[in-house]
C-alpha cells in the first residue's frame, strides 16, 4: 500500500535513480513553465502573466485530489505521507522575508535553481546569496531570540480540516472550489493588466483550460472524495503493515506489570502511563506518575501532536481496570505514528493482583467485574507502597517469570517539502 519506500523495494542504486528521473521530469516541468525566466515569475505581481499561480495550484490540486482519493479507498495511508509542521510565526515572518526576495529578485528558491541550471546569472547570484543566508541563519541561531523565533507558534502537523473543524472531504471541495475562481479570476487579471481591454470588452465566458468539462471532473472528484469520506479506524488498521496488526491480535505488545514496573524506574526512558479509567477509579488507587487521561482527549489532535514530538526515549502504555478495552485506542494512536506503545496486560488489577494491597486497605472482590476487581476502604491515589513497590521487587514471585515484550523503537526520519 502506497506510500512505497523504493530504495527498500528496488535498492539503494534504482531508488535513487528513480528519485533523480522525478526531479529531472520536476525540473524539465518548471523550466517549459517559464520558471526559470525572473520577468514571467515577477510578472504575476503585476497581474499582467499569471502563469505562476495557474502552474502551481495546478500541482496543488492534482496531487491533492489524487491523495485523498487514493486514500479514501484503501490505496494509500494518508498518515504515512509528510506534512510540514506548522510553527506559525516564523513561518508568517519567513513568508513575508521570501515575499520581499521574491518580488525584488524575481525567484523564490526553487525557481532560482532551476534559473540557475540553465546558466542565468540572475539565478546563479540569488541561489548564491541564498545559501549565504541559510549559512548565517545556522551561525545565528543559538541566538536565544532567533532559536525562540525559530520555533515559535508550534502546532505540529496541522492542516485546514484541523483549523475550521471540518471533514478532510468537505476541506477538499471547498478548495477545489477556490482554485476554479483563482483560475478564472487569473484570466480575467490577464486580460485587463497584460492585454489592457476595458472589463466591458472581456468574453467572462471561461476557456483554454478552465472550461466546462475540465471544471466538471475537478468537481466530481472532489464530491467522490467528499461523500466517500475517509476511511474508517478499522480499514485503517488493516492499511498497515502486517506485522503491527499481529502484534497486537497475539498480545505482543500487552506487557507485564513487572516489566511496567522496571520501565518506570529506568531513569533512562520516559514512560508515560496513560491511565484511561474514570476519575473516581483513578483518585481510588492508580499507578505511581500515571496520567488520568479520557478516551476523546487520548484520541484527539492535541494530543497525537505532543506525542509524537516526544524524544524516541518515550514509552506510551495504556492502562485501564482489565486491559481489555483499549484496543481502539491502541489502534488510533498506532495508525497516527506514536512509536513505543504498549498495553498494560490485565490492567490495574492484575497490578494489584500481583502487588498485592495490605487487607488493611484493600480487599479483593469474591466475583470479577468489569470495574475494579478490589475494594479499598479510602481514596489513596499513588500514596501507596503498591503503587510504585520497586526497592520490594525481588519479593514478588510473580515478576520473575514474565518475557520483556518491549522494544524502544527508534522514529523514522521522515521529510518532504518543496524549495
Amino acid at each position: 500500500m502506497a506510500p512505497y519506500d523504493v530504495v527498500v523495494i528496488f535498492g539503494k542504486v534504482v531508488g535513487y535513480l528513480i528519485y533523480l528521473l522525478i526531479g529531472v521530469g520536476f525540473g524539465a516541468v518548471l523550466e517549459l513553465s517559464g520558471f526559470g525566466d525572473s520577468r514571467k515569475l515577477s510578472a504575476q505581481f503585476y497581474l499582467t502573466e499569471m502563469r505562476v499561480l495557474k502552474v502551481m495550484f495546478t500541482a496543488i490540486v492534482v496531487a491533492m485530489l489524487l491523495i485523498f482519493l487514493f486514500n479514501s479507498f484503501g490505496l494509500l495511508n494518508f498518515e504515512n505521507i509528510w506534512v510540514n509542521p506548522t510553527f506559525l510565526w516564523s513561518q508568517i515572518i519567513g513568508g513575508l522575508i521570501m515575499g520581499v526576495g521574491f518580488i525584488i529578485g524575481g525567484f523564490c528558491p526553487g525557481t532560482s535553481l532551476v534559473a540557475a541550471s540553465t546558466l542565468k546569472l540572475d539565478g546563479v547570484f540569488f541561489v548564491l546569496g541564498a545559501l549565504f543566508g541559510v549559512f548565517l541563519l545556522g551561525e545565528s541561531i543559538s541566538i536565544p531570540i532567533l532559536d525562540e523565533l525559530y520555533y515559535a507558534g508550534d502546532m505540529g502537523r496541522f492542516m485546514l480540516s484541523d483549523l475550521f473543524g471540518l471533514p478532510v472531504g468537505v476541506v477538499v471541495f471547498l478548495v477545489i472550489l477556490l482554485a476554479l475562481t483563482f483560475f478564472y479570476g487569473a484570466e480575467i487579471l490577464e486580460r485587463i493588466f497584460g492585454g489592457k481591454m476595458k472589463f466591458k470588452d472581456i468574453d467572462l465566458a471561461p476557456h483554454r483550460l478552465l472550461n466546462p468539462i475540465f471544471m466538471g471532473v475537478l468537481i466530481l472528484i472532489a464530491a467522490i472524495i467528499m461523500i466517500k469520506g475517509e476511511p474508517s479506524l478499522e480499514k485503517k488498521w488493516q492499511m498497515l503493515p502486517e506485522i503491527e496488526r499481529v502484534k497486537l491480535e497475539k498480545k505482543e505488545v500487552f506487557i507485564h506489570p513487572a516489566e511496567l514496573l522496571e520501565l518506570m524506574n529506568d531513569f533512562q526512558l520516559k514512560v508515560h502511563t496513560l491511565d484511561l479509567r474514570s476519575e473516581s477509579d483513578y483518585n481510588i488507587f492508580h499507578i505511581y506518575r500515571a496520567q488520568n487521561i479520557s478516551k476523546e482527549k487520548i484520541m484527539s489532535y492535541e494530543f497525537v501532536k505532543d506525542a509524537l514530538t516526544e524524544p524516541s526515549n518515550s514509552i506510551f502504555v495504556l492502562v485501564s481496570n482489565n486491559g481489555d478495552d483499549l484496543a481502539d485506542v491502541y489502534k488510533y494512536l498506532k495508525i497516527k505514528g506514536v512509536a513505543n506503545l504498549y498495553v498494560l496486560d490485565g490492567g490495574v488489577n492484575n497490578w494489584l493482583r500481583i502487588f498485592s494491597p495490605d487487607s488493611s486497605v484493600a480487599v479483593a472482590k469474591s466475583d470479577s467485574t468489569e470495574g475494579m476487581n478490589f475494594i479499598f476502604n479510602a481514596a489513596y491515589g499513588s500514596s501507596l507502597y503498591i503503587s510504585n513497590p520497586w526497592d520490594g521487587y525481588s519479593k514478588f514471585e510473580a515478576g520473575k517469570d514474565y518475557i520483556k515484550k518491549v522494544k524502544i523503537q527508534k522514529k523514522a526520519a521522515k521529510s518532504g517539502g518543496c524549495g
